[in-house]
């Protein structure tokens, strides 16, 4: 059973830093491309960050250019989003999620159709 657990979040001052984890149960994520999206209240989920499988290449929304950094460890099993300078309106849910893809593709993908697992959300608070 394919399970994607994220954490880390929590409550945070403007200009703080979290990071946040995704711990894959079931699949080997060096087999997947995963991203990260986000669910502001009130809003529709949105694309945050992807990397490859290889973890060589990223992309990231313009929200989150500079700020975020999105990285794994294959070895571990594990996704990792480091934000810092948070802002207010980086508050949300943050899910992560997994695609399968063949060895050696470099497309990143940034819809959420694109991808086939999800983890159940951390809930990330950024007090102004």
């Amino acid at each position: 059973q394919v399970q994607l657990v994220e954490s880390g979040g929590g409550l945070v001052q403007a200009g703080d830093s979290l990071r946040l984890s995704c711990a894959a149960s079931g699949l080997p994520i060096s087999g997947y491309a995963m991203g990260w999206f986000r669910r502001a209240p009130g809003k529709e989920r949105e694309f945050v960050a992807t990397v490859s499988w290889s973890g060589g290449s990223t992309h990231y929304a313009d929200s989150a250019k500079g700020r975020f950094t999105i990285s794994r460890d294959n070895a571990k099993n594990t996704l990792y989003l480091q934000m810092n300078s948070l802002k207010p309106e980086d508050t949300a849910v943050y899910y992560c999620a997994a695609r399968r893809v063949l060895a050696g593709t470099r497309t990143l993908y940034t819809s959420q159709a694109d991808y086939a697992y999800w983890g159940q959300g951390t809930q990330v608070t950024v007090s102004a």
